[in-house]
């Protein structure tokens, strides 16, 4: 079954990790796909087929935002997913020694690009008719960590930003919603081997006793750009294997 079937979808961030995962899935569900990254997906958009197309994108630039609007428009038709995925991990910097440089340079990536996607998204979705906008968040979005304001900080504020919408776009049968991965298996989070058993007494805390797979993540993400969460916007969606709900 093509879950989504008719529909056109951006999705940021492409050329790797969770966002190249995402391009695939829904490709496969039977969307149509511009991928951008501000890195070279080419062939990547090459090896999906007809149904993808890519455009280099650098989120922090609002006026490139129109133009990766309309090359999707002019590829496809009007948008009906976005999928603000882009973004960058803490830089492990305590408050004291970040610079105002490296603060705004998460903040633009993380935050503000999601602000711009919603913004200049709002009017080709209402022309599909509706639509679905997916804010990848993090669980650093919903809890508090050393070492790692900025990013904290843009995860948090992207979490707020999507209620913010969703509250203000229901009317136009436009869904908002964020998603909250914990730590996953990605190029950002573990590149190598070695660098993932760095991270055992992490994965020791996480209740499910392991990193997730990008693969579990895009399941909800699919399932959020498809008819069948028709009645769910506003919403934070945590898939970090039970990390966020320990105490202790």
């Amino acid at each position: 079954m093509a879950r989504l079937a008719g529909k056109v979808a951006i999705v940021t961030g492409a050329a790797g990790g969770m966002g190249s995962i995402f391009a695939r899935r829904f490709v496969e569900e039977g969307a149509q796909v511009l991928l951008t990254d501000i890195q070279d997906a080419t062939a990547l958009a090459q090896q999906l087929g007809r149904q993808a197309r890519f455009i280099k994108h650098d989120v922090t630039r609002e006026e490139v935002w129109q133009e990766v609007i309309e090359a999707g428009e002019k590829a496809f038709g009007p948008i009906s997913i976005l999928v603000n995925n882009a973004g960058v991990g803490a830089d492990n910097r305590f408050i004291e020694t970040i610079s105002e440089s490296d603060y705004r340079r998460i903040i633009d990536i993380n935050q503000v690009s999601v602000f711009f996607g919603m913004k200049h998204v709002l009017p080709t979705m209402k022309r599909a008719g509706g639509g679905a906008i997916i804010n990848i968040s993090s669980v650093g979005g919903l809890r508090g960590a050393p070492a790692s304001l900025a990013y904290v900080a843009s995860k948090f504020a992207v979490c707020g930003m999507t209620k913010a919408a969703a509250l203000e776009y229901a009317p136009h049968n436009i869904r908002v919603n964020s998603v909250h991965p914990g730590f996953t298996r990605t190029p950002m989070v573990a590149p190598t081997a070695r660098a993932e058993e760095k991270l055992k007494p992490v994965i020791d805390r996480v209740p499910a006793g392991r990193l997730g797979d990008a693969g579990e993540i895009a399941n909800t993400v699919v399932f959020l750009a498809s008819d069948e969460a028709r009645f769910a916007t506003g919403a934070e969606f945590v898939i970090d294997g039970g990390l966020s709900c320990r105490l202790v």
